[in-house]
């Protein structure tokens, strides 16, 4: 089960280095708000990252994206909701400097928000469906043990956990290093999740036309 575990770490971590909607999302609440905002962003997509490479090493995941109609919809969604989140983040206004009293918001309310949107991004990212079920799950889930399927879906969840963490850490280092000029991260990752939003409409729109 060890091994199944670390296999999972190695992939949760490396899964999640190219730039996708959580990663520009926990740059932007680690920018925007605070370093816990930004990690409680990349916890939440750590547990959908678990939840996903779950179903996709059990079997049950390849069912669900198989049926007709599913595709289309979960692009429908994630483009508007990207595009939506993205324009947001692009209008967004530079944080205080780092000399200025914060913005006093409760610990749980502001964990509980980052969460929710790390979460969403990836349950409403069909990329991040087909990652997990289909090419980690084709992969793993082959003569899988259930509870050797449960270790390698941990270790997921700690390798993104990780990787997200460490993101959010630096861009919360660059925005006290940029100063004023770290508006500019913010315009960039909207910029980057309108575009990803966009994509995913277009996808949805070929679907349809199909």
């Amino acid at each position: 089960m060890l091994t199944y575990f670390l296999i999972g770490v190695a992939i949760g971590a490396l899964t999640g280095v190219p730039i996708g909607p959580v990663n520009v999302a926990v740059i932007d609440a680690a920018y925007r708000h605070t370093l816990r905002r930004g990690m409680a962003v990349g916890l939440g997509g750590a547990v959908g990252d678990f939840g996903f490479a779950l179903a996709g090493i059990l079997g049950v995941g390849p069912h669900v994206i198989a049926q007709p109609g599913v595709k289309p919809v979960l692009y429908l969604i994630s483009g508007l909701v990207l595009v939506g989140y993205g324009l947001l983040t692009v209008r967004s206004q530079p944080p205080p400097p780092p000399t200025a009293p914060p913005h006093q918001v409760p610990p749980s309310q502001e964990v509980w928000s980052g969460f929710t949107v790390g979460f969403g991004l990836i349950v409403l990212n069909p990329a991040a469906i087909v990652t997990w079920v289909v090419v980690v799950g084709g992969h793993i889930g082959h003569n899988v043990q259930p509870l050797e399927g449960l270790a390698a879906a941990t270790g997921v969840f700690f390798g993104s956990f990780g990787w997200f963490s460490f993101v959010a850490y630096v861009a919360d280092k660059g925005k006290r290093l940029m100063g004023d000029k770290a508006i500019w991260i913010a315009r960039v990752v909207g910029i980057a999740l309108v575009g990803y939003g966009l994509y995913s409409l277009y996808r949805a729109a070929v679907f349809f036309r199909a």
